[in-house]
């Protein structure tokens, strides 16, 4: 197996793992900022007022984004399994 062969199955093997967690980590981003917001406001330093609802978020977005993050997987991994004999090489 050629040098290159190697960096484009790591750089797709990354690029996907980077599509799959970005949603997840905007989602918890965009609470973060929410939160710590609102509790700047309200002057409540409870870390369970700061730590579920992020929790919530999280959930939600995973079960918003479940089935297009499986599409994903799905289709790189049988874009690497279709190209097994190429690699085998």
């Amino acid at each position: 197996m050629e040098s290159q062969v190697v960096v484009d199955i790591i750089r797709q093997a990354l690029m996907t793992a980077f599509w799959l967690s970005l949603p997840l980590l905007a989602i918890g981003f965009v609470a973060g900022i929410v939160i710590s917001l609102l509790q700047i406001v309200t002057s409540v330093q409870d870390p369970a007022f700061g730590s579920v609802p992020r929790l919530v978020a999280f959930l939600a977005g995973i079960v918003l984004f479940l089935p297009w993050m499986l599409m994903r997987l799905c289709t790189y991994t049988t874009g690497l399994f279709g190209d097994l004999s190429r690699y085998a090489r």
